[in-house]
């Protein structure tokens, strides 16, 4: 077994991943819909209707048990993929319900694994979904944008690896044996996001820095290192924090799984599920699963190429968006103003924006449900880029929330990019579950100001949830949270490391900006396990005064945090606010404070 952590870098002149490891009908266009400008008219002026459906793309590969091949078309993608952390391919291997043999499905950079059946269980793989980490020298922490969904496995020896790093969902997945979260040789690792799933076998983090499940069964857990959180898990390990580094609920709150693609007969459908509440165990398994179905024809079916023009008259159709495979470049904001409007992406569709524009905004509507894609900042600054809700939104959506699942927001890494504001959530009782808002630290386009972005996440709705939250590397406050009664969670959160000194980051009389920022006038919030990093590797003599910061209220509540200072490069002085132990030294030793005020 390996250490329970690992030793900590050693070098501050690189980042700290780096050093780790060494056809379908058309809708009719709704009445009085006006052209979006630049979208196709007829020769009256009034718009041509957009079809729905259609074909997913050369880059959706789709399989059925007879198919001639599979194992070497698998292994062309991964060969594509395997080390294209800043690449522009994007794939889905999608399996039609049957049961194959004697695979070994290795995923790598955007590329989607998913089964097309109703449940997990009508697509069985006699073999493996593997995510190691051979392409970066045994350390996972870059083993990011991957996703594995609706599939049961039958792993050959018994353990299915998933060593994977942020933005890798593993959801709605049956494991008929063990599943082992760490690399081959048990190097770094920074995960992770477990949803709807079931783990027959042991899971094993191994050396998984920290792991977020929601809503699942597992045999048994392992072990950890810092912060394993569990949300609505049946056989999750009994509170511990922090010794051991387990965060039970056991509930969720509130859930709404994400919406999959799936067969019915030979017809491709878009399955919703219903929200829950106090959930607890997975969806599946007792018969048709509880939601709702669309067919493709109610999507308009997209393809790298197309204008926001374009996908913005789909909308004002009436068609949903279903986003194939691809980078999609956008000049003007993607609308989402028609309630349960559904935007699904497949095989980490990207969406970057020109001329510093804000990607997509949905209206203060009831149902919106985003998910499965990649937002790629542009080298405009945008002053946000993405928004769920106009500003002042005040609307009830308790019966029928907005969610956001698996959409993940990237500035700099693949380029020059910039936004002062990456995600902001002004609807009421907006879901997020599941993203990773990253300011990038390695890649092409980075720097302190080359890809400069103040806020990571903006809360200002009230009654927000968020579920598995991820935020890393701003400039200012990664997490500020305005809103009333909002509660989180699970957070990951690293501090920017390439400051370039103690008055970069000053914030005004305080030393630092929190990782995680609750507004002065807020009077009620709660967060289970959050946990903040620094690694300072430019000026490791920079002090931050505190992870997290929130008004002193007895409505204002934290349970199980921890901030932890990375071979010595930077300090905290504290965890929250003036309480908690300052970290020290070179020893990675969180300081935690299990209860807050």
């Amino acid at each position: 077994m390996p250490p329970s952590s690992p030793t900590s870098p050693s070098s501050p002149s690189v980042g700290r991943r780096t050093v780790l490891g060494a056809a379908a009908a058309a809708v009719p266009a709704l009445a009085g819909a006006a052209a979006p400008a630049g979208a196709a008219t007829g020769r009256r002026g009034s718009p041509r209707a957009l079809p729905g459906g259609g074909d997913l793309g050369p880059n959706v590969l789709v399989f059925d048990p007879s198919t001639p091949g599979i194992q070497a078309e698998l292994d062309e993608v991964f060969a594509k993929q395997e080390s294209a952390q800043f690449g522009t391919g994007r794939y889905a291997l999608l399996f039609k319900p049957g049961t194959y043999h004697g695979l070994n499905a290795q995923i790598g950079f955007y590329t989607s694994i998913a089964g097309l059946g109703l449940s997990p269980d009508d697509t069985t793989i006699n073999g493996d979904v593997t995510v190691d980490a051979g392409w970066f020298n045994g350390n996972a922490t870059q083993n990011f944008w991957r996703s594995a969904e609706n599939l049961a496995l039958v792993p050959v020896n018994g353990t299915n690896r998933w060593a994977v790093a942020q933005a890798a969902p593993f959801r709605r997945m049956h494991v008929r044996g063990g599943l082992d979260l760490a690399p081959s040789g048990y190097g770094w690792a920074s995960g992770g996001y477990i949803a709807d799933s079931r783990v027959d076998g042991q899971v094993g983090p191994y050396s998984q820095q920290q792991w977020y499940t929601r809503d699942s069964v597992v045999g048994s857990w392992l072990n950890g290192v810092w912060n394993m959180v569990f949300s609505g898990v049946q056989g999750a390990p009994a509170q511990g924090f922090p010794n051991p580094v387990y965060t039970t609920l056991d509930t969720t709150p509130v859930s709404r799984e994400k919406p999959f693609l799936y067969l019915s007969g030979s017809e491709f459908r878009v399955f919703l599920p219903e929200k829950r509440t106090n959930a607890r165990g997975v969806t599946w398994g007792n018969g048709t699963p509880r939601g709702t179905s669309l067919p493709l024809s109610r999507f308009y079916v997209a393809k790298p190429g197309v204008s926001a023009a374009t996908l913005n008259q789909a909308l004002a159709q009436g068609l949903h968006l279903l986003l194939t495979p691809g980078v999609y470049h956008v000049d003007r904001p993607i609308r989402v103003d028609r309630p349960n409007t559904v935007v699904l992406g497949l095989g980490y569709a990207t969406l970057v924006p020109d001329n510093g524009t804000t990607v997509l905004k949905v209206a203060d509507v009831d149902g919106v449900r985003l998910a499965g894609f990649l937002v790629d900042a542009g080298p405009v600054n945008s002053r946000t880029l993405l928004e769920i809700g106009p500003a002042g939104a005040t609307k009830n959506h308790s019966a029928n929330p907005t969610t956001v699942q698996d959409v993940f927001v990237r500035i700099g890494g693949a380029g020059a990019g910039k936004a002062t504001t990456s995600m902001v959530i002004n609807n009421r009782h907006t879901i997020v579950d599941h993203t990773w808002v990253w300011r990038a630290d390695h890649g092409t386009g980075v720097g302190w100001e080359t890809n400069r972005a103040d806020y990571g996440v903006v809360v200002n709705g009230d009654d927000v949830l968020c579920t598995g939250l991820f935020v890393e590397h701003f400039n200012k406050y990664d997490v500020q949270w305005n809103g009333q009664r909002g509660r989180t969670v699970f957070f990951q959160n690293e501090k920017a490391y390439d400051a370039p000194n103690q008055a970069a980051v000053q914030n005004g009389s305080v030393k630092g900006y929190a990782a995680y920022k609750v507004g002065d006038h807020v009077t009620a919030h709660e967060g289970w396990g959050l946990g903040s990093y620094c690694y300072y590797n430019v000026d490791p003599g920079i002090v931050q005064h505190h992870g997290f910061s929130a008004p002193d209220r007895p409505g204002v509540r934290f349970h199980d945090l921890l901030v932890v200072s990375l071979g010595g490069n930077g300090q905290y002085e504290h965890v929250i606010n003036e309480t908690g132990a300052p970290t020290s030294g070179t020893s990675t030793t969180p300081s935690t404070v299990v209860s807050y005020p």
